[in-house]
């Protein structure tokens, strides 16, 4: 009875203690107010809302599983000869950085499934980030108010780029070595100033001798600072602007209908996120990635066939295999066309467009209302025609990355190969733009079809004269109002011969964004209800057309 006395009035003071801690902290700070509005939140209940959370969660597993590395791993590129238990290479000169990760590898304990679990936790983070990105794409989520967390997002996915790019370049394997001296040529192309450049990164002529030092500081401290930065900022916009929602009964531009937070959203969440750690941790018990030991450390003269980066860069790779060889002398300065467009022209155009697609749209609409509805991709014809266009000519570039196994593999030639996928990088997205306008058209005349005629019963009947007809049932009230609720912009107006030239430019896009749609049957008390759910929840303005029906 004595212990279990003491252990009550333990749990008493300790209770106690609490309470007065948080009373001292309330009255200081609005704990309570914040708190009970947290736990309020709705969320949302769509799978399509957990790619954010899976990115989030992934990253928790490259922070825990990238701090137990930082333990064994020596970044120095001091050659020592190999000693450790892993016989084909004993007695070979390596550099710390290679030895270490053999190390990690064979001789800690739990070291190799750290580093794969790593490895993996890495390709699912920018994974993520990549699809949920595509998700706020097509769905618009990334107008008013949350331009600012696209931004963010767009910096995320950039860092998270160089983060795994810094992270595969450590071990100083024959692969990873490929990957800097591709990495060299790209500083090497820059105008006037990459020689320079290339020998105060590299701390000398290539290879050098401090590039896996910087590359390590900057891939345990300055991006993972800037990520763990930005992740909490574009939470807390998350949380202050509200998530957008599909439109459904009862969800309207100024309200969320979800799960609250506690409970149902917290158990959802962390079962996710024991989720992501626990298959993170199957794919690097049982699926090998990187085997450096393979590869062999890194030697200046030498590089194979089949080595290709991550896939998340895989796109410069291929862009670099299809760029003709063009030089320029200028001054006494050489510009290698052949990696300075594909290696840098190319990215920077590429995050240029990501970050200022908000701004282009908003001013094609002249739309200036808050958006909390998603839009279905297929209401979106252009917007989902130019994403898939986008996301065929990252493909195609995927593939050249690789032509050389495939030239092997499947015994082509490898100079057609590469014609055949430089021709294809101009022709595919256009194709893949065309069809897939085509194809969302396509749907709305489907979704007009439903609303006119109603849905299929599968039941045919045979009327006196022998004809043959089908039978269909009235759309249900929730799927009625999911294809009546959409909140779609209108074409400019011609402003004539006359007017300024930026204003025709102006008309000339909004007609081709928003020209081509296919308007729904209803009544006008069915309009004016689906204007009221897309009204402004500021201005309680209806924007350029006040909702479509």
């Amino acid at each position: 009875m004595l212990p279990r006395r003491r252990g009550a009035r333990s749990r008493a003071t300790a209770g106690q203690a609490a309470f007065r801690a948080y009373v001292s902290a309330d009255r200081r700070a609005p704990v309570s107010e914040l708190a009970g509005q947290l736990l309020r939140k709705a969320f949302p209940d769509h799978w399509s809302f957990l790619l954010g959370e899976i990115a989030l969660y992934s990253f928790v597993v490259l922070v825990l599983t990238g701090s137990f590395l930082t333990l064994f791993f020596d970044p120095s590129l001091a050659e020592v000869p190999y000693t450790g238990s892993y016989q084909p290479l004993q007695g070979l000169l390596v550099s710390k950085a290679y030895e270490t990760t053999l190390q990690l590898s064979f001789d800690v304990r739990g070291g190799l499934l750290m580093r794969q679990m790593h490895h993996w936790a890495a390709l699912v983070f920018v994974a993520a980030i990549g699809v949920h990105m595509l998700r706020v794409f097509f769905t618009g989520a990334f107008r008013r108010p949350r331009e600012l967390n696209w931004v963010i997002g767009v910096t995320l996915f950039l860092l998270a780029l160089l983060e795994g790019f810094c992270g595969y370049s450590l071990p100083d394997d024959l692969l990873s070595g490929t990957g800097l001296r591709t990495a060299n040529s790209i500083v090497l192309s820059i105008p006037v100033v990459g020689t320079y450049l290339s020998f105060f990164l590299w701390g000398g002529a290539f290879p050098g001798t401090a590039i896996d030092r910087r590359l390590y500081i900057v891939h345990v401290l300055f991006v993972p600072g800037a990520l763990i930065a930005l992740i909490t900022v574009h939470l807390i916009l998350v949380v202050y602007l509200k998530h957008t929602q599909w439109a459904g009964l009862g969800k309207t531009n100024r309200n969320v209908v979800g799960l609250p937070m506690f409970p149902s959203f917290v158990a959802k969440s962390t079962g996710l996120s024991l989720m992501v750690a626990g298959l993170t941790a199957v794919l690097g018990a049982v699926a090998q990635i990187n085997p450096v030991w393979l590869f062999g450390p890194y030697q200046p003269d030498q590089v194979s066939t089949d080595a290709q980066p991550d896939w998340y860069v895989g796109f410069l790779e291929g862009a670099l295999r299809l760029m003709p060889g063009v030089e320029t002398d200028v001054a006494g300065h050489t510009f290698m066309w052949n990696v300075l467009l594909p290696a840098l022209v190319l990215p920077a155009l590429l995050f240029l467009v990501l970050y200022l697609y908000p701004v282009f749209e908003r001013w094609v609409t002249g739309d200036m209302v808050e958006h909390h509805l998603c839009d279905r991709p297929r209401d979106r014809p252009a917007r989902t025609g130019l994403g898939v266009a986008a996301i065929s000519c990252y493909a195609v570039l995927i593939m050249a990355g690789g032509n050389d196994v495939m030239a092997v593999w499947f015994d082509v030639s490898l100079n057609m190969l590469t014609w055949t996928f430089r021709v294809a990088v101009f022709v595919v997205p256009v194709l893949a733009y065309v069809v897939t306008k085509r194809v969302c058209l396509a749907l709305q005349r489907h979704d007009r079809r439903l609303l006119e005629e109603g849905e299929e019963t599968g039941e045919v009947h045979q009327d006196v004269a022998g004809g043959m007809s089908e039978s269909h049932e009235p759309v249900g009230r929730e799927e009625r109002y999911k294809l009546l609720v959409r909140d779609l912009a209108r074409p400019l107006g011609d402003p004539g011969r006359s007017a300024p030239l930026r204003s025709r430019i102006r008309a000339s896009l909004s007609s081709w964004y928003y020209g081509e749609r296919v308007d729904m049957p209803a009544t006008a008390e069915e309009r004016l209800q689906a204007g009221g759910r897309t009204i402004d929840p500021v201005s309680s303005g209806t924007g350029k057309d006040g909702g479509e029906s």
